[in-house]
């Protein structure tokens, strides 16, 4: 059995660093955003990255910028604020970084799946929203993942903003009001897709049947870890209407 002996990473040469699991929320050293699931962590100092972040590659390229050479950052480039392409939010950390184009990826958003598959349907990465997100409601900059009628779409960046919203509340014992209050802003799949098609006696496209598991690895992917376990982790908070 191969035991686990650690990685070292520049930014934290003192302590080696050891894969783990977890289903508690936690923020990357590396990128400054979100994670759960796998992460590479030094408890001595309570220091956590990303799997992506810990063992990042020295160049990428990405079908979405086919002229594109990213290099990997350990800080933003240049002296103004950056924002990630994908998901529109700042640049705090680590990231890839174009310097013929100037774009700018978070490491997470760069490894995100072209293709979401929970057993039953499809949901694609796509560079451009096709209709409204489903969340804000807006037509903005930021990938999207969409469903395979092309009629259900969410920005990472919504994903992002419900779910840490949730978990600030929960984590900092806010009050159960509070909570109730930002659940309820995760967006309904079921419901908003049966609305979207007319609600036809309730003969909704199988394609926009999406069960909380493909909203799930949706989360698990934005957050560094593409798996339908970690999906699980997060299962509480999603508020799916039947």
């Amino acid at each position: 059995m191969k035991i686990d002996e650690g990685i070292s990473n520049p930014i934290h040469p003192h302590h080696k660093l050891k894969l783990e699991y977890t289903e508690i929320p936690f923020n990357c050293d590396g990128c400054k955003e979100a994670g759960i699931g796998l992460k590479y962590s030094c408890r001595r100092c309570e220091f956590d990255l990303h799997k992506a972040c810990a063992m990042p590659s020295p160049t990428i390229t990405h079908p979405f910028y086919k002229k594109c050479e990213f290099q990997f950052n350990y800080r933003p480039p240049g002296q103004h604020m950056r924002l990630c392409d994908a998901c529109r939010n700042d640049v705090l950390g680590f990231v890839y970084h174009c310097k013929r184009c100037d774009f700018d990826l978070h490491p997470c958003c760069a490894n995100l799946p072209q293709v979401l598959d929970d057993g039953e349907h499809n949901l694609y990465l796509c560079f451009k929203l096709s209709s409204s997100c489903h969340h804000c409601g807006g037509k903005g900059p930021g990938w999207s993942y969409r469903s395979q009628c092309k009629s259900y779409n969410l920005h990472v960046a919504c994903v992002k903003e419900l779910l840490v919203e949730s978990w600030q509340a929960m984590y900092l014992n806010a009050d159960k009001n509070r909570v109730r209050e930002i659940q309820t802003r995760i967006p309904s799949l079921s419901g908003k897709l049966r609305n979207h098609h007319g609600g036809r006696g309730g003969k909704v496209k199988k394609c926009c049947q999406m069960a909380g598991g493909a909203v799930r690895l949706i989360v698990s992917a934005i957050l560094g870890d593409p798996t339908a376990i970690i999906g699980a982790a997060v299962a509480g908070f999603m508020s799916m209407s039947k």
